[in-house]
C-alpha cells in the first residue's frame, strides 16, 4: 500500500536551531504518539544493485528514482516493514509491507522463493527486481528521530540527527553490531505535507540562512565505500 506523492522539504540545521524550531513547535503541533520521551531510534537496511543504482541516480539527481529497504524502530523486532521509497518530481511517496523476522532475515541471506507466492504485491515486486536488477543488502542506516504532527495539511515535521552507518555491516538484528558516525552529517529537518503547508508552520520551521537540501541518509552512510 503506498501513500499519496507528498511534498518534502530538507534542511540541515545545527543545535542551536533544533532548539529554537522544537520550541514554537510544541506551541501548535503533536508529538508522535509511539515515540518515547519524544524521540525513537530507527535501524534501516538499504538494497541496491551490484552498479549502486539507487545511489548513482541519487548523486546524479534523477527525477524519478526508488530504493529499497527494511526498516524498525527501537530494535523492536514485532514491527518490520520492507519499504520502496519513490521520487518523482520533487515529490515522494513510499510502499510498505509488513514483515517477520524470519522474513526478514530470509531477504538479507537471498533466500528469497518464498517473496514469488506473496499475497503483497511490493514482496512480488522486491522478488522480480531482486531478480533481474541483482538487489542486494547494502549498508545499515541508524539514527535517532524526534517528530510531530500538525493536522491541517496532514504536514509532518521531524529531526534526524546521531547518523551512523555500519559500513558494510548488514546484520539488522544484531544491537551490538559496530556503527560509526555517517561523514558530514548533523541534524536535518524534515518537512512533508500534502496539498499545502499552513503558514503557522512556515513560521515555525523558519531557519534564515539555511537552504534546502537534497540530503540523503543512504547517500551519505555510503561515503566511506
Amino acid at each position: 500500500m503506498a501513500e499519496a506523492y507528498r511534498h518534502e522539504w530538507k534542511h540541515e540545521i545545527n543545535y542551536a536551531d533544533l532548539l529554537a524550531i522544537c520550541q514554537r513547535l510544541r506551541a501548535v503541533a503533536s508529538p508522535d504518539p509511539h515515540a518515547k520521551d519524544g524521540r525513537y531510534f530507527i535501524r534501516s537496511l538499504y538494497f541496491d544493485t551490484p552498479s549502486d543504482k539507487a545511489l548513482r541516480e541519487k548523486i546524479d539527481g534523477t527525477d524519478r528514482r526508488e530504493k529499497f529497504r527494511i526498516r524498525y524502530y527501537d530494535f523492536d523486532t514485532s514491527f518490520i516493514r520492507l519499504e520502496k521509497k519513490s521520487k518523482r518530481s520533487g515529490l515522494g511517496t513510499k510502499y510498505g509491507a509488513p514483515l517477520t523476522v524470519q522474513q526478514a532475515q530470509a531477504i538479507i541471506d537471498g533466500d528469497l522463493i518464498w517473496m514469488m507466492d506473496s499475497e503483497n504485491p511490493l514482496i512480488r515486486e522486491f522478488y522480480c527486481r531482486s531478480q533481474n536488477e541483482g538487489l542486494r543488502p547494502k549498508t545499515l542506516v541508524d539514527y535517532t528521530r524526534e517528530p510531530y504532527y500538525y493536522g491541517p495539511g496532514n504536514v509532518r515535521v521531524t529531526f534526524d540527527y546521531n547518523i551512523r552507518t555500519g559500513l558494510s555491516c548488514t546484520d539488522l538484528f544484531d544491537p551490538d553490531c559496530v556503527t560509526v558516525p555517517a561523514p558530514g552529517s548533523g541534524i536535518i529537518l524534515e518537512v512533508k505535507w500534502d496539498t499545502f503547508l499552513p503558514q503557522i508552520i512556515r513560521d515555525c520551521v523558519q531557519t534564515p540562512g539555511r537552504h534546502v537540501t537534497a540530503f540523503s541518509k543512504y547517500a551519505q552512510c555510503r561515503m566511506y565505500d
